[in-house]
């Protein structure tokens, strides 16, 4: 994966040494269950999770440059159509929660959205949440992306619940003219 950085980040590749910081962010009962996955039980998994990310070469390790630790992931996945919402990519990220509120996830998410326009050449990107996810909202919303709907119980989640989805796009066309305005920079 190409490396992006940002003014405080470096989004990079994972490696099997990145299995303790991710295991700590992980493992907590907060951040896992608010991207529809169960907390990490313990570093092994962690690890398998990571040889995942390199396996599949379509999430970046979130470094922190001030400490050097890694505090979250971000990607761009293949994925499915969610209902009538056709793209070409679906964004997805996480975040340490100690890290949350401090802007770190929407100038992660503007280097990416960057990155899949300019560099992949995509047509369309989306990006979702649950509706009890406000922090992601907010991410999404401050990103630029466009509502589009509320999918009732799309997502199944780890504990078993079935859960709506709020479905958000940013097409070629919006990334554009928002980059035009300033709103975007690499």
């Amino acid at each position: 994966m190409e490396q992006i950085q940002t003014k405080r980040l470096i989004l990079r590749s994972w490696t099997e040494s990145d299995a303790e910081d991710l295991y700590r962010y992980a493992s907590s009962d907060k951040v896992g269950p608010m991207a529809g996955w169960k907390p990490h039980g313990n570093i092994e998994e962690s690890r398998d999770i990571i040889r995942m990310f390199i396996r599949d070469g379509n999430v970046w390790a979130l470094q922190e440059k001030e400490s050097g630790r890694v505090i979250g992931s971000i990607g761009l996945h293949d994925s499915s159509p969610k209902g009538d919402i056709v793209y070409d990519r679906e964004l997805g990220y996480v975040l340490a929660e100690e890290k949350w509120g401090q802007g770190l996830m929407p100038e992660a998410v503007r280097a990416v959205i960057g990155y899949a326009f300019e560099t992949m050449r995509i047509n369309s990107l989306a990006v979702s949440h649950f509706p009890f996810n406000r922090q992601s909202q907010k991410v999404i919303e401050k990103s630029g992306f466009r509502y589009q709907k509320r999918i009732e119980k799309s997502w199944k989640r780890f504990d078993g619940e079935t859960l709506d989805e709020e479905v958000y796009l940013m097409t070629a066309d919006d990334y554009a003219e928002q980059k035009k305005k300033g709103f975007f920079c690499r």
